[in-house]
């Protein structure tokens, strides 16, 4: 075949090509899709990449369909040739990639992200020193566990000089797969590219009409065009004869080989039916396998010298996949049940149990408990590896096969949780339905009630949640000691988690009490859980003593290490219902690093949560949006809708902060549009805040009032507790701009009820600014000083402090002591400048205009120059991780994290990781 036949008309995507190679070469990550239908040259066009792609190095791979829903099957044909460089990798990653890629026996249930992020450090180190390019051909059967890690890696790719190729039949499966991926459809030739490949294939080269009739027939499909040519006559091409009526491509150009295939002795036929449904191209395996079928090596030969295949020493290779599919469509259901039993004998003589089983279930008439088992055992071993969304549709079939209701139950439940962990909640919504109709009476229906709370709580319905977990901890009442006490504490968990998010005081005393009906665990884990919820409970039910002393002992019991991130995020929310949202803010932070260390992506998001939460109540804004940035790529890759809207809601708080009215809108909207259906009420709550806070910070007091007052008294989630506590202070400035200081003292009241039991020194400064806003004569003057005071040791109060100064500067301008207003006004405009809050310095410096002074912008902190990929990466710089931790906690290549530094330093101003910790002291 030569290089016209192979490319001719293929200008543009050549030359989409070389400017991927370009960039490859230049150091910077890219990722390509080329979709077409079969035939229309993908192929070609990666063999031409692959030609072209020196000096970077090139690694191939292919999905086949026998692998398809073999877990890690095409990463391991990709990543082979560099395996020996996953000793390079940070310790999770490297024992990630080693488990998946076969090189170790896993150890347990990996999280499909660490071998994700393991993938892209090691593309990047592969990459070293002239650059890498990954073709993978044939992606629309390539297993689910490679593609995803491959589409991680792609979306992530930086100043890497990785480039990931692919090539995929244009379908809306493959569309949704590769749709953040660059793409490029490979179409149809047009006539004249035809003509030149209907000449290279021809005894003579067609007449231009001709050309054209074939062209329209075939759709400029070039498979199609090179077949058909070599089926007209020479008196067809030249226009002396007719050209047959239809063109002999039948209703797919498959039918074309099928008809080759057709010709063939039927040894050779057994044979390439063998090959077709191994899949691989392990020749020895093929010829063995077909031995045991009466067929010799010899009978190759025919399928060889026919064009349909290519055969080497160790290999054996189909010219196209469509022969595959065409040997596969001409065999009779009871011919490919024989291979594939033939098949499995020979794959578990050579070890391989899990593939023999995956053939014994094609082989399979019926319900085979045997055969059941086996892919149960292989998805388990996929399962430990990360490849779970394979471990998922395996487990599926061996359901299909268990013909015992309740085993069948089980396998479906085990194919649920695959599926979600695999980042499929269609697939495992499905699956868990499918359990609870196959258990009947007799299977683990608390079981199953708790994971479709689970998956109703990250992406449905909270309330409903709500009431399933309810209703399962209910079912296990009269069970309360060993392993059930702790199953009922765990659903009891969740439950009170399902309450938070809808706002459900009264669930949250129910669950107290049930969890104080629990024996004492033994497990200071789960002690520390149940205090939690005891406390939790009880303060809600109206006994603040009682309720503080459980929550306080709770926190108490916290060790400096040990605790996972769930357990700290339990934490958070303890110290944040004493009314100390700066210890909680602490404990969010806390969170976010354990779980970063941990390397358990799928949880990261809703850490990310109270983490971007706490920065933001530190002062942090610009910190905080980018780890919502952050959060909110990671909820939609894992399919969690609900931290999406929490990430969404965060969004549009800092974006209040710094006045940005479009994002800020934006932002809440889109988290409200999730929210409000779902019955998010804390969402709702923030997103809502989020609003009232812009309006507030804009001077638009009576709009604020109305905003902020509406969390407490009507509307979707309104009355949400967190949210109701967390708006106070602003809603008592709201009030009382826009002169409504009934509601403004009603609301100071409140506060002092919600913070009756806090001792932080931040709280008590809170509480001193709202009493000061209501307060008469001398008293605000003295509060509002005593609540500066308060926050004079606390760094990240930065913007309470500056809002208490503005507050304070504003009250001695109104009684005209500008002197003593001066240095509060000056330092507020200044903190709000540094800060990036815009609208809040704007009033600033305009107060400090009205009381005699000419205050100029202040200039941001270096710290808002930096983009939010940049923020992350010095954020962890600071707290000392050396730059290859710092990309393994962030999931990207050690060479990106150097390349942001390397602009981050100038725009700080620092030259070493001493000064850059420094200034971020």
């Amino acid at each position: 075949m030569t290089a016209v036949d192979r490319l001719a008309g293929r200008e543009r995507e050549l030359a989409a090509i070389d400017d991927f190679l370009t960039g490859v070469r230049s150091g910077t990550g890219r990722a390509l899709a080329l979709r077409g239908e079969p035939g229309a040259g993908k192929t070609a066009l990666l063999l031409r990449a692959a030609e072209r792609a020196a000096p970077a190095r090139v690694l191939r791979a292919t999905g086949a369909e026998p692998e398809s829903q073999m877990a890690f099957a095409a990463l391991h044909q990709l990543l082979r040739p560099v395996s020996g460089l996953v000793d390079a990798l940070p310790e999770a990653q490297r024992e990630a990639v080693r488990g998946a890629l076969g090189l170790a026996t896993p150890t347990g249930g990996q999280d499909r992200f660490l071998v994700s992020a393991g993938v892209l450090s090691l593309l990047a180190e592969a990459a070293v020193p002239a650059g890498l390019v990954c073709i993978v051909d044939d992606f629309q059967w390539v297993d689910r566990a490679s593609a995803d890690a491959l589409l991680f890696a792609a979306r992530r790719l930086g100043a890497d000089g990785v480039g990931l190729l692919f090539a995929a039949r244009d379908t809306a499966e493959a569309r949704h797969a590769l749709k953040d991926v660059p793409g490029l459809t490979v179409a149809g030739l047009a006539a004249a590219d035809a003509a030149l490949v209907l000449a290279a294939r021809s005894a003579v080269p067609p007449v231009p009409d001709v050309a054209a009739l074939v062209a329209a027939a075939t759709g400029g499909n070039p498979l199609a065009l090179r077949e058909t040519a070599g089926l007209l006559t020479p008196e067809q091409l030249t226009g002396r004869a007719p050209l047959p009526d239809p063109l002999p491509v039948g209703d797919g150009i498959g039918a074309v080989f099928g008809e080759q295939i057709a010709r063939l002795p039927e040894p050779t036929r057994l044979v390439l039916l063998v090959a077709a449904l191994e899949g691989l191209g392990d020749l020895r395996l093929v010829l063995r396998a077909a031995a045991r079928l009466g067929a010799t090596a010899d009978a190759l030969d025919a399928a060889e010298a026919a064009g349909l295949l290519d055969i080497e020493p160790t290999g054996i290779r189909f010219r196209h996949p469509l022969i595959r599919s065409a040997v596969h469509a001409g065999a009779g259901a009871a011919d490919r049940r024989a291979v594939h039993r033939a098949l499995a004998a020979e794959s578990e003589e050579a070890g391989d149990t899990g593939r023999g089983a995956r053939h014994r279930a094609e082989a399979a008439l019926g319900p085979d408990e045997d055969i059941a088992a086996e892919l149960a055992a292989a998805a388990g071993l996929a399962r430990a590896r990360g490849g779970y969304a394979d471990a998922a549709r395996t487990l599926i079939r061996a359901a299909d096969l268990t013909p015992h209701r309740r085993t069948r139950s089980l396998r479906l439940k085990d194919a649920a949780v695959a599926a979600w962990l695999g980042g499929r909640p269609g697939q495992a919504r499905s699956s868990l339905a499918a359990a609870r109709e196959a258990a009947g009476d007799d299977g683990p229906s608390v079981e199953i009630a708790q994971l479709s709370g689970r998956f109703e709580l990250h992406s449905g319905d909270a309330a409903e949640a709500l009431r399933t977990f309810l209703a399962a901890a209910e079912r296990t009442a009269e069970q309360v000691s060993g392993q059930t006490a702790r199953a009922r504490l765990s659903i009891l968990a969740d439950a009170a988690e399902a309450a938070s998010y809808v706002g459900d005081t009264d669930a949250a005393v129910l669950i107290g009490r049930r969890a104080e009906e629990l024996p004492e665990p033994g497990d200071p884990a789960d002690a520390f859980l149940r205090d939690v919820l005891i406390g939790a409970g009880a303060l809600q039910g109206g006994d603040s003593r009682g309720g503080a002393q459980r929550l306080r002992r709770a926190l108490d019991a916290v060790p400096d290490d040990g605790f996972d991130a769930v357990l700290l995020l339990w934490a958070a929310a303890a110290a944040s219902l004493l009314g100390e949202g700066d210890v909680g803010a602490r404990f969010g932070a806390r969170a976010g690093r354990v779980a970063r260390v941990s390397g358990m992506v799928g949880t990261l998001p809703v850490v990310l949560e109270s983490t971007a939460t706490a920065e933001r109540m530190n002062s942090a804004f610009a910190l905080s949006a980018a780890l919502s940035e952050e959060g909110l790529a990671l909820a939609r890759e894992t399919g969690i809708t609900n931290s999406a809207a929490a990430h969404l809601a965060n969004l549009a708080v800092c974006a209040a902060v710094r006045g940005d009215e479009t994002d800020a809108r934006a932002y809440a909207h889109e988290a409200l549009a999730i929210a409000i259906p779902h019955r998010l009420g804390l969402r709702v709550g923030v997103a809502s805040y989020a609003l009232g806070l812009l309006d507030l910070g804009l001077g638009r007091f009576e709009q604020a009032h109305e905003r902020l007052t509406a969390l407490t008294t009507a509307g979707p989630g309104a009355g949400h507790p967190a949210a109701v506590w967390g708006s106070t202070a602003d809603r008592v400035e709201a009030a009382v701009g826009a002169g409504d200081l009934d509601a403004a003292r009603a609301s100071v009241e409140f506060l002092k009820r919600w913070s009756a039991n806090a001792t932080s020194p931040r709280a008590r400064a809170l509480l001193a600014r709202c009493r000061a806003l209501v307060a008469e004569g001398d008293a605000a003057p003295e509060l509002l000083r005593h609540s500066l005071d308060l926050l004079a040791d606390d760094p990240g109060a930065a913007y309470d402090r500056a809002r208490t100064a503005l507050l304070l500067g504003e009250r001695l301008r109104r009684e005209r002591r500008v002197g003593e207003a001066r240095p509060h006004l000056r330092h507020a405009a200044e903190a709000f400048g540094r800060l990036g809050a815009v609208p809040w310095e704007r009033r600033a410096l305009g107060e400090l205009r009205a009381a005699g002074e000419a205050g100029d912008r202040a200039e941001p902190a270096a710290l808002t120059t930096l983009t939010a990929q940049e923020l992350r990466i010095t954020r962890l710089v600071a707290e000392g991780l050396s730059n290859r931790d710092v990309a393994a906690r962030l999931f990207l290549s050690t060479r990106t994290v150097e390349y942001h530094l390397y602009k981050v330093y100038p725009k700080l101003g620092v030259t070493s990781r001493t000064e850059l910790a420094r200034l971020l002291a």
